[in-house]
């Protein structure tokens, strides 16, 4: 076995406590929110998990289900996963030889990504172990990746990478290939997947047709229109929720990722300052507690004319908050629910 890591940016999860098909739970949760919960990695299950001891109950609706064509993909997953066309077969594979072969093994010191484990397991075992005591299976995006890795192996038998076959599909159309069945598990014909509460949220295959609860999950949008600061505002809270509110560190990266794909150079938060007062706070409601202001910006004490000041965020480089003028016109990030 090797074991590797990766970095994620999150997602925000609801769990509604209403009993619905599995097709019911997707319509509810693409009309409040985003839609059926899409599950990227051990870190968002790790949150689901919780939200769901939290809450109680047997069997939850995921957004996943089952598609009639299989494809390849990696166990570590990551919705956008950087490499994923990478493949270094063997001649003659993938072979499915006997029709059951869903499963990728590697030919053959310790680095730093990679950890060789000298145990006997069988690719799921594998799986199970990596997420326990390190990261996951390995992902190899790049011809140098896979000779990091060949490093690695202290023998030449076959070793797991985390490489996949199945038909499994998120109803978002995620790329997504993180998977989290209990073992033994998909074990019938059922085409949606629920997670179980008593199993540490692990997944079951279900008939699509039997009611649970559900979890949906919510999103920021980019909005690659150049508005002013009100009108930003204005947009977001007739065509949305309202613009973001950066209130952890946690919202912050996820705000870091979608800037980068700006057309402007800096990037509208619902963060306004009011002059009578002297001091930042979010459309939202909520004080600004959490901060990460660029040197020199975010002072109590701004200058209020002729313009009133607002926040934005870098869309590059250090992609920290800045104080600009609420005309100028940039693109704006709104949130899609109420959370």
């Amino acid at each position: 076995i090797v074991c590797g890591v990766s970095p994620y940016v999150p997602h925000r999860f609801h769990f509604v406590n209403q009993s619905k098909t599995w097709t019911e739970a997707q319509s509810y949760c693409r009309q409040t929110y985003t839609d059926l919960a899409t599950i990227n990695n051990m870190d968002e299950m790790k949150k689901v998990n919780k939200t769901l001891i939290d809450n109680g109950g047997h069997f939850v609706w995921i957004g996943l289900n089952r598609g009639d064509t299989g494809r390849w993909q990696w166990s570590l997953g990551g919705g956008n996963f950087d490499g994923d066309s990478y493949r270094n077969w063997s001649s003659g594979e993938p072979s499915n030889h006997g029709g059951i072969e869903f499963c990728v093994a590697m030919y053959k010191e310790t680095g730093e990504r990679y950890v060789f484990i000298n145990e006997t397991k069988t690719w799921c075992e594998a799986q199970s172990y990596c997420r326990e005591h390190h990261t996951d299976l390995p992902s190899v995006r790049n011809q140098t990746e896979n000779q990091k890795i060949w490093s690695v192996l202290k023998t030449g038998e076959r070793i797991w990478i985390g490489l996949f076959n199945d038909s499994w599909e998120w109803s978002d159309q995620s790329s997504s290939s993180f998977r989290y069945w209990l073992p033994r598990q998909p074990d019938t014909n059922d085409k949606c997947a629920a997670a179980s509460v008593k199993d540490q949220s692990q997944w079951h295959d279900v008939n699509c047709n039997i009611g649970f609860p559900f979890i949906c999950y919510e999103e920021l949008v980019l909005i690659q229109k150049k508005l002013s600061w009100a009108e930003a505002l204005r947009y977001c809270r007739e065509n949305h929720v309202d613009l973001v509110s950066v209130h952890s560190e946690e919202i912050q990266l996820w705000v870091e990722d979608l800037a980068q794909k700006a057309s402007t150079d800096h990037v509208w938060l619902g963060l306004r300052h009011t002059c009578t007062q002297g001091f930042w706070f979010w459309t939202s409601g909520f004080t600004v507690c959490y901060q990460n202001w660029a040197p020199g910006n975010g002072a109590e004490g701004e200058h209020c004319e002729p313009v009133v000041r607002t926040g934005a965020v870098q869309a590059r480089g250090d992609q920290q908050w800045v104080s600009l003028p609420e005309n100028q016109t940039l693109n704006f990030i709104c949130i899609k629910y109420e959370g």
